[in-house]
């Protein structure tokens, strides 16, 4: 299963590190830009999660469109159609990694 919606309206999101373009390197160790099937750039933010009473959690979110600047360090904000997506893996040293990506179309400011 991908890209499951989640409902985060409860939690209060600040960003932790500002939207920039995502990137990966290529087989080569050149990095470049992570698109989607028609070519358009992927974008990533961190922000602080936090539910009233808890312990709160930084997660990075990949962005489907460009959040155009307009956010900071700092700023309270919504995900517009977040969802996750589980994942597993062996890695180089034959290790499982198992966890979830968070993915949203978008942000918007919140007060």
């Amino acid at each position: 299963m991908r890209n499951i919606p989640v409902n985060l309206s409860g939690y209060k999101l600040t960003i932790a590190e500002e939207p920039e373009m995502k990137m990966r390197k290529d087989q080569n160790g050149r990095e470049e830009v992570v698109t989607d099937r028609e070519g358009i750039a992927k974008f990533v933010v961190s922000v602080f999660a936090k539910i009233k009473g808890e312990k709160g959690e930084e997660i990075k979110v990949t962005l489907d469109s460009d959040p155009s600047g307009a956010f900071e360090d700092g700023d309270r904000v919504e995900l517009i159609n977040p969802r996750v997506s589980p994942y597993s893996f062996k890695n180089d040293r034959g290790e499982t990694v198992s966890g979830v990506a968070f993915a949203a179309a978008g942000l918007k400011p919140t007060e």
